[in-house]
């Protein structure tokens, strides 16, 4: 499965479902009951600026992640998600490579994500996943207060939270 850019803001709607039914699980506890990862709209705006990637099985979509510059030289990705009858395949790991591969065709030196934490409890999924990146070369760079980056978010957390900033160096030679 080869992640691709998509143009199609048709796939809005699946595409945000499985964003919002990977986080679901992913960011249990995190968020107050009911609250969404993204939207239909959100997703097809960032469609329509050529940030949304997808992995493909068949006809269905198992596997996106966002993709944009942040500043110069520094590109970022997140709403990273691979369908969860789908783990195991590899799609975070080839959309991780789209990432890094989009951001080097761009000439950036870097790439960023961000990862949202509980201050004060351990998340299973989050441990796995900042585990994950580090063995895949992403350093963290440092912990920000959500509330100062992030203000308008803070009213639908179930917990207090941070987030940590991770950071890669790309190398250009792959």
């Amino acid at each position: 499965m080869t992640p691709v850019l998509i143009s199609d803001t048709g796939l809005a709607a699946e595409v945000a479902a499985l964003i919002n039914r990977v986080y679901s699980d992913a960011e249990k506890g995190i968020w107050l009951e009911g609250q969404s990862r993204t939207s239909e709209a959100e997703v097809a705006e960032l469609i329509a600026t050529g940030q949304i990637a997808v992995a493909r099985s068949g006809d269905r979509v198992v596997g996106s992640v966002r993709v944009h510059e942040i500043e110069d030289g520094v590109g970022e990705f997140g709403m990273l998600v691979a369908a969860p009858e789908e783990r195991g395949t590899g799609i975070g790991t080839d959309l991780v490579s789209f990432a890094e591969n989009w951001g080097r065709e761009r000439g950036f030196a870097q790439m960023q994500l961000e990862l949202l934490v509980p201050q004060t409890w351990e998340h299973p999924v989050k441990e796995f996943l900042r585990g994950w990146y580090t063995r895949i070369g992403y350093r963290l760079v440092r912990k920000d207060d959500l509330e100062t980056a992030y203000p308008f978010l803070v009213p639908h957390l179930a917990c207090p939270c941070d987030f940590l900033v991770f950071r890669k160096i790309l190398d250009p030679s792959k």
